[in-house]
């Protein structure tokens, strides 16, 4: 081949490998954009909702590096549950599967709050095991909303990434919320028994953890339309609940510690 057709040839490879680079380079940059919107878009909602349950406890608040690590902790929890729920689909199906994905779920977000945070000094009052659990709820669920909007936004589905996370926000969420403190509220009345009761009690809060969720799946996989709303009021009247139980546990840290007084909110 004469030198000219090589330079040629040479230069006609530079170029498309030059834009191949660029092309790569630019969809890793999409791909980047869309995983920060994606993990804002879990995130913020996320941290709106703590701001919320922390005002619960705003007369003896917890440190806030212990907050943030706990966060971080329920977010860590996702890499940890996901592998386990792939493995899971190749032994189970159907019904079987939703509630075995659910039993992981739930048992690594308490695992996540025993090794982390609910055996330090600074967990000193029943209303704190409910805090931290949330915390950790609300980690979990800010990591795992972020991976249910970037999906549909890698895929150019700007609509669907939009509704899944305001559904995500006034549903999933909350239901990560009550579920995980359930868990908090049954330790916190067990907080002042003894340890033998403490251990019960929490077992008892997960058995109904998992029952919570499992049901708020399998009601939402079978809804649609306005049934949706129906399933959604389900996981709001347990919110109010908690919301009742935070009150009860308040009574109960005052009656055996007077100096501990609590404002309603």
């Amino acid at each position: 081949m004469p030198s000219t057709c090589r330079q040629k040839s040479n230069k006609t490879l530079s170029k498309r490998d030059k834009l191949c680079r660029a092309f790569d380079c630019y969809t890793k940059a999409m791909e980047s954009t869309q995983f920060a919107i994606a993990f804002l878009g879990g995130l913020i909602p996320a941290l709106f909702w703590l701001w919320f349950w922390l005002r619960e406890d705003k007369e003896r608040p917890e440190p806030y590096l212990l907050i943030a690590l706990s966060f971080i902790a329920g977010m860590m929890v996702v890499p940890l549950v996901l592998p386990l729920q792939k493995a899971a689909m190749t032994i189970y199906s159907g019904d079987n599967l939703i509630f075995v994905w659910v039993i992981i779920e739930e048992v690594l977000k308490y695992a996540a709050a025993l090794v982390v945070v609910l055996w330090n000094r600074a967990v000193d009052e029943p209303i704190d095991l409910i805090i931290y659990m949330v915390t950790i709820a609300l980690g979990f669920s800010a990591l795992e909303n972020a991976l249910f909007i970037f999906n549909p936004l890698t895929s150019g589905d700007t609509l669907l990434a939009v509704t899944s996370g305001q559904l995500r926000f006034l549903g999933a969420t909350l239901l990560h919320v009550l579920a995980s403190g359930t868990v908090g509220a049954f330790l916190a009345l067990a907080y002042y028994k003894s340890n033998q009761l403490k251990l019960a009690f929490g077992m008892l809060g997960l058995f109904i953890a998992v029952v919570l969720h499992a049901l708020f799946n399998f009601f939402i996989m079978e809804s649609s339309g306005e049934a949706i709303l129906g399933v959604f009021l389900f996981v709001w009247m347990g919110i109010i609940v908690l919301l009742l139980i935070f009150e009860k546990v308040k009574l109960l840290e005052a009656r055996h510690n007077p100096a501990h007084k609590y404002i309603s909110t």
